[in-house]
């Protein structure tokens, strides 16, 4: 059991990455490059004593922060907002003002009408014209008995 054993070791195998290439290859304009857009190659040398070498990129730089403007965005909306207000109360006033005016209008119109009505009216029942055809009924004695009218 504590016999000592012996490894073997396997043998490496070291696998090749084959490239794959796609079925229809679009070749894409070569842009000439200006010598000073060329990055610089760099090399670092690990603690293991490994060197790794590539292109030295530029730190991300942050956005520019936008200035804030002197005013407000809610100062603005306040402002638009009383502006708005103020057009519909003075649209109000003016729908008010048109309401009351045609309210007097239609009153006048209607007194208007009465007056001719009964003018029209009174003249029909004072006119001196005599009788215009029709009955006349004379009732010179009623005699009432019983609530029956005798004529």
């Amino acid at each position: 059991m504590n016999e000592p054993t012996t490894h073997q070791a396997a043998p490496l195998v070291v696998h090749q990455p084959t490239p794959i290439t796609p079925a229809a290859v679009h070749a894409a304009p070569v842009v000439p490059l200006q010598p000073g857009t060329i990055p610089a190659v760099a090399s670092v040398v690990l603690p293991d004593g490994r060197v790794v070498t590539g292109y030295a990129v530029a730190p991300a730089q942050p956005e520019p922060v936008a200035p804030k403007p002197a005013v407000s965005r809610t100062a603005v909306n306040v402002a638009l907002g009383g502006v708005g207000f103020l057009a519909v109360c003075g649209g109000l006033l003016l729908l008010t003002s048109f309401i009351a005016a045609l309210t007097a209008f239609i009153g006048q119109l209607i007194i208007l009408a009465a007056v001719i009505f009964g003018g029209w009216i009174a003249v029909q029942v004072f006119s001196a014209g005599g009788h215009r055809g029709g009955t006349t009924v004379n009732i010179r004695r009623a005699v009432i008995k019983r609530n029956h009218f005798h004529g």
